[in-house]
């Protein structure tokens, strides 16, 4: 039962609040990078003394998430990133989730049947489109190019929605 297409799916596609970034469900992750973005932007500019961050973590997470942690190490404490330094790194998980989101888009929409090869276990025209249209240019194209080669256009938050909703709302 446990290892049944429809419970694996079930599993899957579940959404629950999370406290920590590393758990957190393809739907909910963004809001704990935006959470990480706006504490950085604040801290950064000054806004926000470090002795304050607790507090306005608890906050920013009650306010996003509906939730907030118990302690600091379920909290701001939880990534490496700042205090080793990683100031402005967070947005990239999210932008890569983006992309990732509208590189599969573009590769369903050129290859007939993409779904259902990847059901059958297929994964042969998946991985060759993406080395004709990502593998093969990611050296020397900006991520904005390649996007656009690849996709038609330049990251577009939309395609994300529209992925989430299709596979979060069915």
């Amino acid at each position: 039962m446990a290892w049944q297409p429809d419970n694996l799916f079930r599993l899957y596609t579940r959404v629950s609040r999370s406290l920590v970034r590393t758990e957190a469900d393809e739907v909910t992750y963004p809001a704990h990078i935006i959470l990480r973005y706006r504490l950085e932007r604040a801290l950064i500019a000054g806004d926000l003394a470090l002795r304050e961050l607790p507090g306005a973590w608890n906050e920013g997470m009650q306010r996003l998430l509906g939730t907030a942690p118990p302690d600091d190490r379920l909290g701001c404490l939880q990534d490496i990133h700042w205090y080793d330094g990683a100031f402005g790194y967070f947005p990239t998980y999210t932008l890569g989730a983006m992309a990732a989101a509208q590189l599969f888009d573009a590769a369903g929409r050129r290859i007939p049947g993409l779904p259902d090869a990847i059901r059958r276990g297929e994964f042969k025209p998946l991985v060759g489109w993406l080395a004709e249209n990502v593998h093969a240019r990611a050296s020397y194209l900006s991520t904005r190019e390649l996007l656009i080669a690849a996709t038609g256009r330049a990251l577009d938050p939309a395609v994300f929605k529209a992925h989430l909703k299709l596979r979060y709302l069915p």
